[in-house]
């Protein structure tokens, strides 16, 4: 489409000027068609300044988060996409959908949330404009005590797509969180709906959270230390969109694999907590010292308490303890 090609080449000379001329001869359309495409990229959000006898400048602050941004680079088409600029919460409202009897595959992604959650009933911080908030709708035949696996899909499908996209190895935390540069870029909150008839999860929602670029004024102080971005900068076009749509199609393949196949080598190869002394933690209770010894098949941990006793930890979250030197 001549809506696509001239923003490709608008990015390609982002934050400087591309006259009508130009663009019209480099893609061989009408001076008119230009200016059609660049008024339907205007209204779908993109900044696109113009000024006589100079032409048309994509400002850098473009980075809309749309559905067609998403599908034009989504190999997966079994998914159904639905976008918003800004949501409560992109888990809230597909639960609700879920219930209603929305169909696997479902997703909904906001450029914003004013109400994101995280696990353990924590706010999710979900600023304006850089980050990607999205959350797919799983109906699988699994018991309950697969659904971990379905998390470990999800922070597989996020550290590769990062990894491709950046060229720099990320790292899984235990069970949920992806960390560049040891700092946290993606959460992940899954949560199912149990049917207690048959003893399988009627559905699966798996949010994902991720921080594509730094907020404006950067993050707030009670996360600097760590929080992190995928991105130091816009570097290309429509750059969530490419990150939202390699995740999801990672995810879908993932999960459409399970249970007789699920990226448990590609988990471990990025754990960050393997072999290092954490800190056992659980709502109400004293975190309980421990040195993780392995990663079982169904993504439990083994551990080595302080007493020399091993146990098994299959919930919960652990914290990594700094090292002594």
């Amino acid at each position: 489409m001549t809506k696509d090609a001239v923003l490709e080449a608008l990015w390609s000379r982002a934050d400087r000027y591309f006259s009508g001329a130009e663009l019209a001869e480099l893609l061989s359309v009408s001076r008119t068609a230009v200016w059609k495409a660049v008024e339907q990229l205007r209204a779908e959000g993109y900044l696109i300044d113009s000024a006589t006898n100079k032409g048309y400048r994509l400002l850098s602050g473009s980075d809309v988060l749309s559905e067609a941004g998403i599908r034009k680079h989504l190999k997966s088409r079994e998914l159904s996409l639905r976008c918003f600029d800004s949501i409560d919460s992109t888990n809230t409202a597909l639960k609700t959908l879920a219930a209603q009897g929305a169909p696997e595959g479902l997703v909904l992604a906001a450029g914003r949330q004013t109400r994101g959650r995280g696990r353990m009933g924590r706010s999710f911080y979900s600023p304006e404009g850089t980050g990607i908030y999205m959350s797919l709708l799983l109906r699988p035949t699994l018991p309950p005590a697969e659904a971990t696996r379905i998390t470990a899909c999800a922070a597989v499908a996020v550290a590769e797509t990062v990894e491709e996209m950046t060229g720099r190895r990320a790292q899984i935390k235990w069970v949920n969180d992806v960390l560049l540069d040891g700092k946290k870029v993606c959460g992940i909150l899954t949560e199912a709906s149990l049917d207690c008839e048959s003893g399988l999860m009627n559905h699966v929602i798996v949010g994902i959270g991720v921080n594509a670029l730094a907020p404006v004024g950067g993050f707030p102080e009670e996360l600097r230390d760590i929080a992190g971005a995928v991105f130091p900068e816009r570097t290309l076009p429509e750059l969530r969109c490419r990150l939202a749509a390699g995740i999801l199609d990672r995810l879908w393949a993932f999960c459409k694999a399970l249970p007789e196949r699920d990226p448990y080598e590609q988990y471990r190869a990025r754990s960050l907590v393997l072999g290092q002394n954490v800190d056992l933690l659980s709502p109400g209770k004293e975190p309980v010292p421990a040195r993780v010894l392995d990663l079982e098949r169904d993504y439990a941990l083994r551990v080595e308490l302080a007493d020399g006793s091993l146990r098994r930890v299959q919930s919960g979250e652990v914290r990594v303890r700094p090292r002594r030197d």
